[in-house]
């Protein structure tokens, strides 16, 4: 790749979704603004290795979205597909349209940034229609980046895509971030959203890698974004937190090789401070804005006990196990139980972990969630039951997908497996 079309492809990476953005305000589509900010980026694809690059790149792109856009208004493409605010102003105010759209597009401001995320994380949508629509146009990932992310295939990916678009046209979804009672409903939908972007990145589900770094970035992004867009909503400050202190031990969660590195086992010296002090501040703003008790604000303070311990051995799993009871109290979850659960067998014992893992036994939620046999195994580990714990991490292993995972699991197998033949030799001696 020249070094004009790499220059073209980090603009774009940073420029897109506020190209996309100040189109759609006009346009009212998220579809016919991203297809007109595909077309200036062509434009520029085209002209710039024979031009060379303009000194504002980003005004350059704008301007040639613009001019696009314009084009397509008069040629009444709207019309055809009845937009009828667009019509009426082609209508009433020709003369003035090149103005209109000079101003509109011009003005691009973070207000517009975030009617964008508002309508790519609508309700309307399925959550996976809502996850590739949010990629793509705020996070300008392409089709094929978002799908190998996810794992799917890029056609089916693309037809998500299309679907999610064609829906919100057909919906006539207003493009605007909502106000009073219906902002903070919607909130909670694009807060979700960033929410599964991100943990698909911190421990991917499938494939050949334990965590896809490049997806918890881009949801990093997003709730940067959005800290800044809405900074009195506590929620929004919570959740930035909570990503900021797991994405500090980024660093620390593979090994050479790729392997997996758990949390007991990793070399703390590698977390990133800078970003563990930056997930604290995000967790006093959320405090003070009177959301430490929220959702996202208790997984955040859960995350700030072990960014505050210098070794595994100096976690408080005591204010974990209260701050997981608390957890349960905001949202209710078998797999907030699983997690108290893990907490209660560090800060109580092995005994008391499995108490309170079996009380989840008939969980249908969890009926077929590896980590219920994964942290079953481990405390019957612990006490001395390596029979059973084998059969509990075969179970594990049989559920997972992950390559990472199931190298990880394999060894905690085998280990319990030697350990439960030499407690039953030792058996047979007495």
């Amino acid at each position: 790749m020249s070094d004009i079309h790499k220059t073209i492809e980090a603009v774009w990476k940073i420029e897109s979704t506020r190209l996309i953005a100040g189109i759609a305000r006009v346009t009212r589509d998220i579809g016919i603004a991203e297809e007109l900010a595909q077309e200036a980026l062509v434009a520029a694809l085209e002209r710039w290795p024979e031009e060379g690059i303009p000194e504002k790149p980003a005004a350059w792109l704008m301007t040639a979205a613009k001019r696009r856009a314009i084009d397509t208004l008069r040629r009444g493409r709207m019309l055809e597909q009845k937009h009828g605010e667009i019509t009426r102003e082609l209508e009433y105010q020709q003369q003035r349209l090149g103005e209109a759209m000079d101003l509109a597009l011009d003005q691009v401001i973070d207000d517009d940034v975030l009617r964008l995320i508002f309508t790519a994380c609508h309700p309307v949508l399925a959550v996976e229609g809502r996850l590739a629509l949010t990629l793509r146009v705020a996070c300008g990932l392409t089709t094929g980046e978002i799908a190998r992310a996810f794992l799917v295939p890029e056609k089916t990916l693309g037809q998500r895509i299309f679907r999610a678009k064609k829906m919100l046209s057909e919906a006539h979804i207003p493009f605007e971030t909502p106000r009073g009672d219906e902002l903070r409903r919607r909130v909670d939908s694009v807060l979700s959203v960033v929410y599964l972007i991100f943990n698909e990145g911190y421990t991917a589900t499938a494939g050949e890698e334990w965590m896809r770094a490049e997806l918890c970035d881009d949801a990093l992004r997003l709730g940067r974004m959005l800290a800044e867009l809405l900074p009195a909503e506590s929620e929004v400050q919570g959740l930035l937190a909570l990503m900021e202190l797991q994405a500090s031990r980024t660093a620390a969660r593979r090994g050479t090789a790729g392997e997996a590195v758990l949390l007991p086992e990793q070399d703390r010296s590698l977390w990133d401070h800078a970003q563990i002090e930056r997930g604290m501040a995000a967790l006093r703003r959320a405090q003070k804005l009177g959301g430490g008790a929220g959702n996202y604000a208790l997984q955040a303070a859960i995350a700030a006990c072990h960014a505050r311990a210098n070794t595994a051995a100096e976690t408080d799993w005591e204010r974990i196990v209260l701050l997981y009871d608390a957890l349960l109290q905001v949202r209710p979850s078998p797999i907030v139980a699983l997690n108290r659960a893990v907490a209660v067998g560090m800060a109580q014992g092995p005994v008391a972990g499995l108490q309170a893992l079996d009380a989840l036994a008939g969980e249908p939620a969890l009926a077929n969630y590896h980590l219920l046999p994964s942290v079953r195994g481990d405390l019957l580990m612990k006490l001395g039951r390596y029979a059973e714990a084998s059969e509990e991490l075969q179970r594990s292993l049989a559920m997972t997908d992950n390559v990472r995972e199931r190298e990880l699991l394999s060894k905690k197998l085998q280990q319990a497996m030697v350990l439960a033949d030499a407690h039953h030799g030792n058996d047979l001696d007495r």
